[in-house]
């Protein structure tokens, strides 16, 4: 009867952990329920505390991360089908060490001492994961726990000053915290320190953090067409309507103009009569066109997403190429192994090819006098990380940009989540971001990460002028990169060592003695 019970109780438990894994997913957008995020790992913990085993905390571990996965990315069903049941399974393997050390730190009795250490090294494992993951090969940075945050202003000032892993840091530690007023009613001391301490270091980063100081503003226009039914004349319909859109803003003061991700299909140094449209259409509207061209290149081999520059006299010949790709969207990784991903979704046909270096592009004097500005555009999938938007600021970036499209995932959260990794960025960096796409979401940040204007939904089909409030100065982010991260590794290492100087210093058992034997006469 113990066996059979313990069987059901074990049958019961697998579900359950794919189902708490995939909570979190409602913190993201289009849910956007970013108070839930403070207690949707709670759950999850729990029921990893309570495992008996630590073959099935690791279990539970990975069937969640799992779960998380699946319901973060589930929009991309269409394009990967049944492939994304196993990139979840891979991926979630990445949360196993977490599972196991909330399983040793939380489970049983844990003593104040155990639960003051479980504050510091459960989100320093779960940062562990998120780091492991947002290697591009990977999948990249999206759904960190920290970007739920991304409409809370004193979340956006953590940012600034540790990145998104600072935020992701303090969710995952008040979630611990409950745990630990749940189920260790003598572990109530601790807890409600590091609920305190989350608070107080909050409040003091509020107070003392330093803000952008504002310089100035600029005057943009997202230019945003809509969807345009796929065909072979598609590319061409989409130039036209990003032009018919573009046109009525002569005689209003605009300092650029920009269009989204693949506004433009052909080469515009092998197409000169498109260079020329654009050329026209900047000196029509008085100010310089930020275009991407998604095409083949002449001299080149291959597909480049590139953002390039159009003024007045044609092309500046400023041109940033994409570095980062989407795997399977736009490169299949280890394609002599994985190339069969093709034949059951929407998977790359062909690889594209990577940029080589960022770039910041100078704008020109405006004439008011003004001195230029200069930009750090980024493509799509690169607004995802947060080291890409850091190094345009150090470079002297007072501007990000990011040219997006999301039209395969348009009636999904998708283009919301992807919107609003921009006030994440626009906070780490002190800079604004403008995030402008082809089919919406497409939205406008300030240096703090607050919202300028109205978002363009993927309904609109339009083009809008942004008053965007420059920056200048930098923020603790910018300057000292991702030190939470370093920090969680450190008190990781410190605690295995600590682990390990224990389990050597711990006397071996001592043999059994044989039994006694009693002679007989």
């Amino acid at each position: 009867m113990v066996s059979m019970r313990n069987g059901w109780t074990r049958r019961w438990r697998v579900p359950a952990a794919v189902a708490v894994g995939a909570l979190p997913a409602l913190a993201f957008p289009a849910p956007a329920l970013w108070w839930f995020a403070y207690v949707a790992l709670v759950p999850w913990m729990l029921l990893l505390r309570s495992a008996p085993t630590g073959r099935l905390a690791a279990l539970e571990g990975w069937l969640g991360g799992a779960g998380f996965i699946l319901a973060v990315h589930h929009w991309l069903l269409p394009s990967l089908h049944v492939f994304l049941i196993p990139v979840a399974g891979l991926l979630g393997l990445l949360w196993i060490p977490w599972a196991l050390l909330v399983r040793e730190l939380l489970g049983g009795r844990p003593s104040a001492r155990r639960a003051a250490c479980a504050l510091v090294l459960v989100p320093a494992g779960w940062l562990l994961s998120e780091v492991a993951r947002s290697w591009q090969g990977l999948g990249g940075p999206w759904g960190l726990l920290g970007a739920s945050q991304w409409q809370v202003p004193p979340a956006l000032r953590l940012a600034s000053v540790g990145g998104v892993w600072l935020v992701s840091l303090l969710v995952v530690a008040v979630n611990c915290a409950l745990v630990l007023l749940i189920a260790v009613p003598r572990a109530r001391i601790p807890a409600l320190a590091g609920l305190m301490g989350c608070a107080v270091l909050t409040g003091a980063v509020w107070v003392w953090a330093a803000r952008p100081e504002p310089s100035g503003g600029l005057r943009v226009a997202v230019v945003q067409p809509g969807p345009v039914a796929d065909g072979p004349d598609s590319a061409e319909r989409r130039f036209a309507a990003g032009e018919r859109l573009t046109r009525p803003l002569t005689g209003r003061p605009v300092d650029l103009v920009v269009w989204g991700e693949s506004s433009v299909g052909e080469d515009l140094t092998a197409r000169p009569d498109l260079a020329r449209r654009l050329a026209s259409l900047s000196a029509e509207v008085g100010a310089p066109l930020l275009v991407n061209v998604d095409a083949r290149r002449a001299g080149h081999p291959g597909i480049y997403k590139s953002a390039v520059l159009v003024g007045p006299g044609g092309l500046t010949g400023d041109r940033y190429d994409k570095m980062r790709l989407v795997p399977f969207g736009e490169y299949v990784p280890a394609r002599s192994l994985l190339g069969w991903a093709t034949s059951v979704g929407r998977a790359a046909g062909e690889d594209r090819m990577r940029g080589a270096a960022p770039v910041v592009m100078d704008l020109p004097g405006r004439p008011d006098g003004r001195t230029g500005v200069r930009i750090g555009p980024l493509v799509c999938f690169e607004s995802a990380f947060p080291d890409m938007s850091r190094r345009l600021t150090l470079d002297g970036a007072s501007l990000l940009v990011a040219q997006s499209a999301t039209s395969t995932f348009q009636e999904s959260w998708a283009p919301a989540q992807h919107a609003s990794l921009a006030a994440l960025r626009a906070a780490e960096s002190g800079r604004p971001m403008v995030h402008a796409t082809l089919t919406g979401v497409s939205v406008v940040h300030g240096p703090s990460g607050e919202r300028v204007g109205a978002a363009l939904p993927t309904s609109a089909s339009t083009a809008a002028v942004y008053e965007v409030p420059l920056a200048r100065g930098s923020t603790l982010y910018v300057r000292f990169g991702d030190w939470p991260v370093a920090a969680a590794l450190a008190a990781l290492a410190a605690y295995c060592a600590v682990a390990g100087a224990r389990s050597l210093r711990r006397p071996a058992p001592e043999p059994s003695s044989p039994p006694a034997r009693t002679a007989r006469g």
